[in-house]
């Protein structure tokens, strides 16, 4: 199983928490997705043996992009790439652009799965945060979205400066009332090159509280929970049979192509990443260059990786897979570093494989750091 991931690098405007890779301008738009296209073709023989089972459409803003532009990269993707039979294909998009007419055409070019940014059903945090459309819209999208796709996901942030468990309980409330079947949720964080940052250090916005944004996962995972969500990774709870399979391929350790600007793909020995830069791209790609850098990871490297994704899901760390592909200097000091964990009632071992208890859950990627094996001599 493997997966294709582009990256569709432009936006309407920019959220003030966002630190990925996008353009305000749309003035480049046709130049990009002919470049995207022509990466696709570029890049077809590096999965040569491989089925192709989930595509994806991430960003930026995907659902900027017009019907036409989709349809070209997924008929190029059928015709250049053995495709499964029924590959989950999944749209990220923000409710303004998801009108009636354009969420059928969706449906008719193939897109099986919506992924919609809401992040809040309150007013006040939807222009905190500097997203683009309002309340009304993203309620207005859910009603509309759910009478034509089966497979939603929408994404909520937790721990808002100021948001109280009630209005949080709230939003949740909100979204399982449109009977989705997915949620990504994720804690507001503040990176540095952000507006959000700013606004923090000049005082106009209070710095996001650890403790709050703790109860809001609590609150979360319990009330999820309760309505059979399964929480099968860190940040995302869907119904049995409607877990991300683009993201469990990530997590699983699969094999994927990036296509795109600053897009990442991992064939399991080695990581790359395209360049971070519209024009930069563009110009590569033009003069028939993969714009990327690679990286060989090496054993540490792909130990800790291991670490980092296992702990976060339902699959858990396999110990046994620890002494099998790592050696059993990796097992011993996995055991060795994973004590204090036990003993505190933070990590478990069952039947072979260490997870996070549930009162370890929320701390579970600083868990993971002290894990690593930073080191070890190969």
């Amino acid at each position: 199983m493997s997966g294709i991931y582009i990256h569709i690098p432009f936006c309407k405007q920019a959220c003030h928490y966002c630190d990925f890779h996008f353009s305000t301008s749309m003035k480049k738009k046709e130049e990009m997705v002919l470049a995207i296209a022509k990466e696709l073709q570029m890049r077809k023989s590096e999965f040569h043996n491989e089925l192709v089972e989930t595509i994806y459409f991430g960003g930026g803003t995907p659902s900027r992009l017009q019907i036409a532009d989709l349809r070209l990269q997924i008929d190029l993707i059928y015709k250049n790439y053995q495709v499964a039979k029924n590959p989950e294909i999944t749209l990220e998009a923000n409710p303004d652009d998801l009108s009636v007419e354009y969420l059928i055409e969706l449906s008719k070019i193939g897109i099986n799965r919506l992924s919609i940014g809401i992040q809040s059903f309150f007013e006040d945090d939807l222009v905190m945060m500097n997203r683009a459309h309002n309340s009304a819209e993203a309620k207005k999208c859910l009603e509309e979205a759910t009478q034509y796709f089966d497979n939603i996901s929408l994404d909520l942030i937790y721990g808002i400066p100021g948001m109280s468990n009630e209005k949080w309980k709230q939003n949740i409330e909100t979204a399982l009332s449109f009977g989705i079947r997915h949620i990504s949720s994720y804690a507001l964080t503040v990176e540095p090159k952000t507006a959000l940052n700013k606004l923090i250090q000049t005082g106009k916005i209070a710095k996001p509280n650890d403790e709050s944004a703790q109860e809001h996962f609590a609150i979360l995972v319990e009330t999820l929970e309760a309505n059979n969500f399964i929480h099968y990774e860190l940040s995302n709870f869907g119904k049995t049979n409607y877990f991300s399979k683009n993201n469990s391929a990530y997590w699983l350790g699969k094999k994927y192509i990036g296509i795109g600007p600053s897009a990442h793909s991992y064939d399991g020995i080695s990581r790359s990443w395209n360049v971070s830069n519209n024009s930069l791209y563009l110009k590569s790609i033009q003069e028939d260059k993969l714009p990327n850098e690679i990286e060989i990871l090496s054993v540490n490297d792909r130990y800790n990786e291991y670490i980092m994704t296992g702990l976060r899901t339902i699959w858990g760390v396999s110990l046994n897979r620890i002494e099998t592909e790592f050696g059993t200097e990796y097992l011993d000091y996995l055991h060795k570093q994973a004590q204090k964990f036990i003993s505190d009632d933070l990590l478990f071992i069952d039947d072979g494989i260490l997870k996070p208890t549930p009162k370890g859950k929320f701390l579970t990627d600083g868990i993971a750091s002290d894990l690593f094996y930073l080191n070890l001599k190969v």
